[in-house]
């Protein structure tokens, strides 16, 4: 079994606010799946949701990484906001 500090090297060397390797299987992205399957409001409120998932536990948990993730969240939802403003 791996120790924790060959943990924290390994996950150090991922993109664990981008490009999770657990959040990918067989080629499809979680978030692409999710997205597939929700409708524009409900999509819209499982960002911001994370959003402020992310924003209230940084300073308990993963401090600016979940900042990070927070911000991804909110570019998400302005990218998918823009997108049904082009239809």
């Amino acid at each position: 079994m791996p120790n924790d500090d060959f943990i924290r090297k390994h996950k150090k060397q991922q993109d664990m606010v981008n490009n999770p390797p657990h959040y990918n299987r067989h080629g499809v992205e979680c978030i692409q799946a999710i997205r597939a399957t929700l409708t524009d409001e409900e999509f819209r409120g499982y960002c911001k949701g994370n959003v402020l998932k992310y924003t209230w536990r940084e300073n308990y948990k993963n401090m600016d990484e979940d900042l990070r993730k927070a911000q991804w969240y909110l570019n998400k939802l302005l990218k998918d906001i823009a997108g049904s403003n082009e239809s």
